[in-house]
């Protein structure tokens, strides 16, 4: 067994294993490769916090990507939704592209539903919708999603690209934050 980092004593429990992980995204891998063979596909990483995803994913795939990169958040300095979306970094055309965002949690989905919206405005020919954590519980925006890696309960998970204030995101799991770690 692994030996956990110093962060682990912030975390109720450990939601999946570095094993669990790497097999689900083998799965999500051979399941894109699947549905979207015989297209050109444009993978999009949504940072900061798929990024960690998004290179295993990538690596899954084994149909031809190209890659880029945007950052969408409706996340203020607090750990609920602020309810306004910033996009930020798009620098590559998408249109006629079919376009996979790569997202590591949908929450309420107003990101994805905004980004989704934004490509599809600018020309892109489809845009699928891949996220690693679904928290559908808390979805308020309509958004569909295409491949998703886990739905999960309505907790606080940091680890594996997820943070909390810029921390844990090098964990190599999935863990459940302590609430007395982020009500302070």
């Amino acid at each position: 067994m692994q030996e956990l980092r110093e962060e682990y004593r912030d975390l109720s429990r450990i939601l999946f294993t570095q094993e669990e992980i790497a097999a689900r995204v083998k799965e999500i891998g051979e399941e894109i490769s699947r549905t979207c063979a015989g297209q050109e596909l444009f993978m999009v990483c949504i940072l900061k916090g798929a990024c960690v995803f998004f290179a295993d994913l990538m690596r899954a795939i084994t149909i031809p990507v190209r890659i880029g990169f945007m950052s969408a958040s409706s996340y203020g300095a607090g750990v609920f939704s602020s309810g306004e979306v910033k996009l930020g970094g798009l620098s590559f055309p998408v249109e006629g592209k079919n376009i996979l965002i790569v997202e590591d949690i949908i929450d309420t989905g107003n990101s994805l539903c905004a980004l989704k919206r934004f490509l599809t405005e600018r020309g892109a020919a489809s845009v699928k919708i891949c996220a690693f954590l679904d928290k559908e519980s808390r979805r308020t925006a309509d958004v569909a999603v295409d491949f998703v890696g886990y739905a999960i309960e309505d907790e606080f998970v940091v680890g594996y690209g997820l943070d909390y204030a810029e921390r844990y995101r090098g964990l190599p799991y999935i863990g459940i934050l302590k609430r007395e770690v982020y009500e302070k």
